[in-house]
């Protein structure tokens, strides 16, 4: 049983960095297998097909980033704060991943959106899924926002937590398109902006 779930994680961590470094499509189960150091035959015994592996992939690397936003979204600190650490914690991920590897990954469901929304039915609802999701937890602090008196009462929450992932996801696709983590640096002071934060709730540091 070790070895089986071995070989299945295995073939999850190769799946995942080389779609994060090349794409989806331009993937081949048998590129998969030999960077995983997993025989051909073992791949289908654990996934039926190349999209049902990607979409456990899509899974594994949303519970793991889920688990991250609510620590960050659910912590003790004021609203603002949690907002901000949400996005230097982006940042980081995507510095550390320019240090490794020399380029800036950007997105793996970002970039699996632009790849395959038009083409694979199945992941483009897992991915849209992924999204609400995401805007469900920002609204909450934003919810909270204006409750304290953080936000101005005029903000619509929910269009203002979808705008605000919006922003990061199109600040990681910069980062990625110029291979600069500091595109992500803007998204602090646009989301004061977006929320019609009062300049005496305005953090100073």
């Amino acid at each position: 049983m070790g070895r089986t779930s071995d070989a299945r994680n295995k073939l999850l961590a190769a799946a995942a960095t080389l779609i994060e470094q090349r794409g989806y499509a331009a993937l081949g189960v048998a590129e998969i297998c030999a960077t995983a150091g997993v025989p051909k035959g073992s791949f289908y015994y654990f996934f039926e097909s190349k999209q049902a592996l990607a979409l456990t992939v899509i899974d594994e690397h949303w519970a793991t980033q889920r688990r991250r936003w609510e620590e960050l979204l659910g912590s003790g600190h004021d609203p603002l704060r949690r907002l901000r650490d949400l996005f230097e914690a982006t940042e980081e991920v995507q510095r550390t991943g320019q240090q490794q590897v020399g380029l800036v990954a950007g997105c793996l469901f970002g970039n699996l959106a632009l790849e395959l929304s038009n083409q694979a039915e199945e992941i483009r609802r897992r991915l849209q899924e992924i999204f609400e999701a995401q805007i469900d937890l920002i609204e909450q602090v934003v919810l909270e926002a204006k409750e304290q008196g953080q936000a101005g009462p005029s903000v619509e929450s929910r269009e203002a937590a979808r705008s605000i992932v919006a922003q990061i996801e199109g600040r990681v696709l910069l980062a990625k398109l110029l291979n600069d983590p500091a595109q992500l640096e803007t998204l602090w002071r646009n989301c004061l902006d977006l929320l019609q934060v009062p300049a005496h709730a305005r953090p100073t540091d």
